[in-house]
């Protein structure tokens, strides 16, 4: 697996010393070194057992060294060493966790291989993995495969089929359909299934069957979970029903369930949405106070509700709250608050954010870019308007050099304040540039272009320029 080191082991070394030292070690590959260097001693007797093998493989599985755990597992096999379920288990999930699960597949399928019988929780792994990666038809297919072939039902595998149902709004009827039948298989429903219903029910708009099969849950003794309650309590402010929102949570307080971050973003969420930051913000210093620190999705939904409200200076404030627990605010962000900004005619304090996205290495992904682009150009547009040229032209060559498009809009501010001002020089460059870019000036940027030359005194050079452009045209 790696090079052989000199490690000086007792004469009677055993598995526990191995797996003792490979668990301390902090370091893989000083922990691969260990694994190795008692290997060499099977000349003296020692032999690696299914605890040091797997303990080996769980770490390289955690460093995604798919290959050499695999490759492990191969070894166990010449070995002759015990491989349990629980192994293979462990690398599908690996393989779930970074969303491949069709090598989770290809694992699950080489068990017999290696004499490992897979019993009904393998396959509800397989299952649960299908369905969190959202291969729902393979999933489905899976599942009939597991009836078929003498799987029973049961409430684990009932739970799963629900979820994957509940995925799609086409699909939430034949969800509710088995929920309803549970007892003819002899399945009791349980926190997880009412929990994964109502959750899929409020995600799409369904809130008052939701409700319904909340009061069900408490009636028959299935206490809701602090998910199970957060669930609701996003879908009640998505309705817009922000008073049964906030009993809720009074609610699960009192029965002594402590709300979660995904609870209090939730609320904060509907309530900058409805235009009550206000309320969003008290919120979010009860969350705070009760030791919960907000993540990402509740600083955008904070930032854009005040940004909506024009409460540019707390956005702000928040802005910087974020940044300093720790947190890098993305390119989304940067550009609420510089939306925010350009709204209210602050093109320069805009203008400082961008700077602040480019030297802190902010870049948008492909669902932003759009976005991204637009803001640039408005940012620039604003600056000509404040008649900060210098700064307009600089964020200008700025967005040249990183490949954002310049709107026709954009050069037709530029060209028209340059002109105003005199600088026919950077005129000329500008056009030059719009031309590359494909964007055919039109005859107010060559009216403008005419009137600065004129201004100039300089009505040949003007002429001259026009017809070169019109030749090349």
């Amino acid at each position: 697996m790696g090079s052989k080191t000199m490690f000086k082991w007792s004469k009677q070394i055993t598995s526990s010393q191995v797996e003792q030292l490979i668990r301390a070690e902090k370091d893989l590959q000083k922990a691969i070194l260990i694994f190795d260097s008692a290997t060499a001693e099977y000349s003296n007797g020692f032999r690696h057992d299914h605890k040091t093998f797997g303990l080996m493989i769980s770490r390289l599985l955690s460093a995604n060294q798919f290959r050499s755990a695999e490759d492990l597992l191969s070894r166990m096999k010449d070995e002759k060493c015990n491989i349990k379920e629980d192994l293979f288990l462990s690398i599908c999930r690996a393989y779930g966790r970074v969303h491949r699960p069709l090598e989770a597949i290809r694992v699950f399928q080489k068990m017999k291989d290696y004499q490992c019988e897979p019993t009904e929780r393998s396959y509800i792994t397989i299952f649960s993995i299908l369905v969190e990666e959202n291969q729902l038809k393979m999933a489905l297919r899976f599942y009939r495969y597991m009836r078929d072939i003498g799987i029973p039902a049961s409430v684990v595998s009932i739970n799963v089929l629900i979820k994957a149902l509940c995925k799609n709004n086409g699909t939430l009827d034949a969800a509710l359909k088995i929920f309803c039948e549970m007892p003819k298989h002899g399945c009791t429903p349980d926190s997880y299934t009412y929990g994964t219903l109502i959750n899929g029910l409020c995600r799409f708009g369904k809130i008052f069957e939701a409700k319904e099969l909340f009061s069900e849950m408490e009636s028959k003794d299935c206490s809701p979970t602090v998910v199970t309650y957060s669930s609701l309590i996003h879908g009640l402010c998505q309705s817009k029903d922000f008073n049964s929102a906030v009993k809720l949570l009074e609610e699960m307080r009192n029965k002594g369930i402590q709300p979660n971050v995904y609870t209090y973003s939730s609320l904060m969420d509907g309530f900058c949405k409805g235009g009550h930051s206000s309320k969003a913000m008290e919120l979010l210093d009860e969350m705070t106070g009760r030791g919960h620190l907000p993540n990402m999705i509740t600083y955008s939904s904070l930032i854009n509700g005040l940004c909506m409200e024009g409460k540019l200076q707390e956005a702000v404030e928040v802005f910087d709250r974020m940044k300093l627990q720790g947190l890098k605010p993305d390119a989304a962000i940067h550009g609420k608050i510089i939306n925010g900004l350009c709204d209210a005619s602050k093109f320069q304090e805009a203008a400082n954010f961008l700077d602040e996205m480019v030297l802190g290495g902010v870049s948008p992904h492909r669902l932003t870019w759009t976005h991204h682009v637009r803001i640039h150009n408005n940012v620039v547009q604003g600056l000509c308007k404040e008649s900060d040229l210098s700064r307009a032209f600089q964020l200008y060559l700025s967005m040249r050099t990183r490949g954002i498009s310049i709107e026709s809009r954009t050069f037709d501010a530029l060209v028209k304040c340059f002109c105003k001002k005199g600088d026919l020089h950077k005129v000329a460059h500008i056009i030059k540039e719009m031309i590359v870019d494909g964007c055919i000036p039109d005859e107010g940027i060559w009216a403008a272009v005419v009137a600065g030359f004129w201004n100039r005194r300089k009505v040949r050079e003007a002429a001259e320029l026009v017809q070169a452009e019109a030749l090349r045209l």
